[in-house]
């Protein structure tokens, strides 16, 4: 345990939900908008603030943001003030195709409702015919 040093690659794994390789992973693809310091030994050290840029991380990649496009926003983020219209144009390009996901999803719930409620009373009725009897 590492206390107020920082977090092991390990608590970080659990505080995110992410697998120790999936964490390599996204240091090794430039993701972490800060770099990992390494204490004794050569293990990752890492703070409360790298947790919350990777929780960040994950509800973009979640939302279906490609890596490549996250590395971007983690790039102009690295290199610091100045570049904030671009970080902008980004998250609303990203929340455009989120919203449009949202309509698509919608429809196919809407379809998915309209066709559960016909089997649902197909059921019923057979249920209905079998008590009848």
């Amino acid at each position: 345990m590492l206390g107020d040093m920082g977090l092991s690659i390990g608590q970080v794994a659990e505080r995110t939900g992410l697998s120790v390789h999936a964490l390599r992973f996204y240091e090794k693809e430039g993701i972490l908008a800060h770099q990992v310091h390494r204490g004794p030994g050569g293990r990752r050290v890492y703070t409360q603030r790298d947790v919350d840029w990777l929780r960040m991380c994950i509800m973009l990649r979640m939302s279906g943001m490609p890596v490549p496009e996250i590395r971007r926003y983690t790039d102009l983020v690295r290199q610091g003030d100045g570049n904030e219209s671009q970080r902008l144009d980004i998250l609303k390009e990203h929340q455009e195709r989120v919203q449009q996901q949202m309509v698509q999803l919608q429809e196919c719930m809407d379809l998915i409702t309209y066709k559960v409620g016909i089997y649902q009373d197909y059921v019923n009725s057979i249920a209905a015919r079998a008590v009848g009897q």
